[in-house]
């Protein structure tokens, strides 16, 4: 398994996990991923903050929180 970044997977890695490769594709990527440990550990870091960027965005700022906000960007307009 590979520890060095691989030439050109970052694009490959966004595409893949976007869902936008063509079936050929698809089954290269996964390949790779299943060869190369650095570009194994960058997609699960990936796949995961995607997942936990959805929950925090799906989920309600809390009012007090909000108004703390609001509060603060006040301040720093004046």
């Amino acid at each position: 398994m590979s520890e060095t970044p691989c030439r050109g997977c970052e694009e490959l890695l966004e595409l893949y996990l976007d869902g936008e490769l063509a079936e050929e594709e698809v089954r290269e990527a996964e390949e790779h991923l299943d060869a190369c440990g650095f570009c194994h550990r960058h997609y699960r870091f990936e796949r995961l903050l995607r997942a936990y960027m959805r929950q925090a965005i799906s989920e309600p700022i809390p009012p007090e929180l909000s108004s703390k906000l609001a509060a603060l960007a006040s301040k720093t307009e004046q």
